[in-house]
């Protein structure tokens, strides 16, 4: 895991200024602390920091080889196979990503083709000044690009470009609708003026300062479902998940998993007990609010079932206040989910012990577990609804207007699931995939782990795993209000004490409960930031504060207070300062 930035310059435009190199580069320090190289030949610079997880001694990069540099944010799990399949190769490490550079120059843009894994690769061709841009089907790791004075720039966070000021700190007034409604943004463009995403499985040609061509390999197979018993299925599942989990776990360094309540965590921690011969390490995050809901007990239990070392901590109401502004500073591509708040502590005690943990992001969007894709279902006169068809902010009256254009883009997308014969319940599923899954989850994870040089992976979005699972019929995967029935059937089979068939309880953190609590003292804070000032009415959204009465209005609070400390921190340029309290009080 890394960072990795760099410049594409068109002919005339002067050399790459290493002022602006090393402004990138040190901005991307948290996400690679072990080290960093860079490359600069002509008109193309690409720079790396490294988190070293695999080849601690020669992995260091750029890789070079022929005529060609690579430098990679990442893990290709798959690379010993890589490796066997290329016999007559001279490789000079014995990283994860050289393989990448040696089919690269083999097989051209087609080289992704072969990767199992989580990546952001730039490759430069030194001869024709071209860069290939790549990011993995999924998302998993982020990469973004810019256009800037002389060329174009690109790196794994928009904070590197902006830092370096290669763009200007000012915020698409469409994406800030999008994210009030919808907690995250969709699509190409992110929340920055003038940044814009590589999509997940997206390959970019660039040469003379510009985006040439556009390639995507698609995370999910196309069409209908398939017919298969639910003997075959398990069978079939069982081994998909084992090769996943044991890929997953290739690392020179030590790693654990995060382990909540949840059927997805419970799965991954059976089988990494499976194939480990020391005890697992699982940290689990609970919370001191009464009424929440607190997962330590149930994931101590099945720890102790599978012989797990299990670690839990408590996040409290004084620790989100004074560590909030930290946090959020952390997503710079913002995504409104309060679960960064446990996932940003989580990933800082277990850099205490490990470097990579395994997560179960990606299990309910794989298997169907959501009731939203129950509801999707339906017909319209069985109560049946599309998938994020309200916003936050439909019946709470702060902001200066109205907010009718911010699906535009969510529809776009929800059109587009629905091709390749898929049922309702696999279109639901592909939506999700689209956007939510790499648009919310995967970077709250990238960002909240990348924070504490934390490396995160995700087994179940694995080629493997989603070839055995995606096209299921839907009633292994949908059962009356049961989700991921296949997956709860593998688990009843291999740990049944997990109780896999108990009703999901949802995770949610007591946020509107700790601002209700503080409403009077952050209301007016918040209504005299200046971003809420230009999108909301001051005294509204103190009287929203003051006044909570329904979760919707806690989460529309949490939204507002997400955007205030955001907008000063990326777009007025502002470190924290302190605690919540205070860094909404500095001027």
């Amino acid at each position: 895991m890394c960072g990795i930035a760099g410049l594409i310059l068109a002919p005339g435009a002067p050399p790459p200024d290493p002022a602006i190199l090393h402004r990138m580069i040190d901005t991307l320090h948290h996400r690679g602390p072990d080290g960093s190289g860079q490359t600069v030949a002509g008109r193309v610079a690409l720079l790396h920091n490294r988190l070293s997880i695999i080849d601690l001694v020669t992995g260091d990069q750029p890789f070079f080889a022929g005529n060609a540099a690579l430098v990679a944010n990442g893990e290709v799990y798959n690379y010993r196979e890589l490796r066997a399949a290329m016999p007559g190769v001279n490789f000079a490490t014995t990283c994860d990503c050289e393989p990448p550079l040696h089919l690269w120059l083999r097989d051209g843009s087609a080289y992704a083709d072969a990767l199992r894994g989580m990546y952001a690769i730039a490759i430069h061709e030194r001869s024709s000044h071209q860069v290939t841009l790549t990011r993995d089907p999924f998302g998993i790791k982020p990469l973004y690009i810019a256009q800037v004075a002389g060329g174009l720039a690109f790196a794994s966070e928009p904070q590197a470009l902006l830092e370096a000021g290669l763009v200007r700190r000012a915020v698409r007034t469409a994406k800030v609708e999008e994210l009030l409604q919808l907690q995250f943004t969709t699509g190409t463009d992110c929340i920055f003026e003038g940044i814009q995403r590589l999509l997940p499985g997206e390959t970019l040609h660039c040469a003379d300062g510009m985006v040439v061509s556009r390639e995507r390999l698609r995370p999910i197979p196309p069409g209908p479902p398939e017919e298969i018993s639910e003997d075959a299925a398990l069978q079939r599942l069982d081994q998909a998940l084992t090769e996943s989990v044991e890929l997953h776990q290739r690392a020179d360094v030590p790693y654990g998993m995060f382990l909540s309540g949840g059927i997805d965590s419970s799965v991954l921690i059976t089988l990494m007990a499976r194939l480990n011969e020391q005890p697992v390490l699982a940290f689990t995050a609970g919370f001191d609010a009464p009424g929440s809901v607190d997962e330590r007990e149930h994931a101590a239990a099945v720890a102790k079932a599978v012989g797990a070392r299990h670690e839990a901590i408590e996040v409290t109401e004084a620790m989100v206040w004074r560590h909030l502004p930290e946090i959020v500073a952390a997503m710079d591509d913002p995504a409104m989910d309060y679960a960064i708040i446990p996932t940003w502590f989580l990933a800082r005690r277990a850099r205490q012990d490990v470097k990579v943990v395994l997560s179960g992001e990606g299990g309910d969007e794989i298997f169907g577990g959501y009731d939203r894709y129950r509801r999707a279902m339906l017909p319209w006169w069985r109560g049946g609804q599309r998938m994020w068809a309200g916003g936050s902010f439909d019946k709470v009256p702060v902001l200066r207007s109205r907010l009718d254009g911010w699906r535009d883009d969510m529809a776009a997308a929800e059109a587009r699931a629905g091709d390749n014969g898929r049922t309702a319940l696999a279109a639901a599923q592909a939506l999700d995939i689209e956007d939510w899954l790499p648009h919310d989850l995967l970077l709250k994870l990238d960002r909240c782990l990348m924070a504490h040089a934390v490396e995160g992976r995700t087994p179940f979005l694995d080629k493997g795993v989603v070839e055995a699972a995606f096209r299921l019929p839907d009633a292994m995967k949908m059962r009356g209000s049961m989700g991921k029935w296949i997956l709860r059937k593998w688990l009843e089979a291999n740990l049944p004490m997990a109780k896999p068939f108990a009703p999901k309880t949802g995770f949610t953190v007591p946020v509107g409960a700790w601002i209700k609590a503080k409403g009077d003292r952050l209301g007016p804070l918040v209504a005299a930031q200046p971003g809420i000032a230009e999108i909301a009415h001051p005294d509204r959204v103190e009287a929203l504060f003051r006044g909570i009465s329904r979760w919707r209005h806690g989460f529309a609070c949490w939204k507002l207070l997400f955007y205030a400390l955001w907008h000063r921190r990326h777009i007025l340029g502002l470190p924290p300062e302190g605690d919540v309290f205070e860094t909404l009080s500095a001027r």
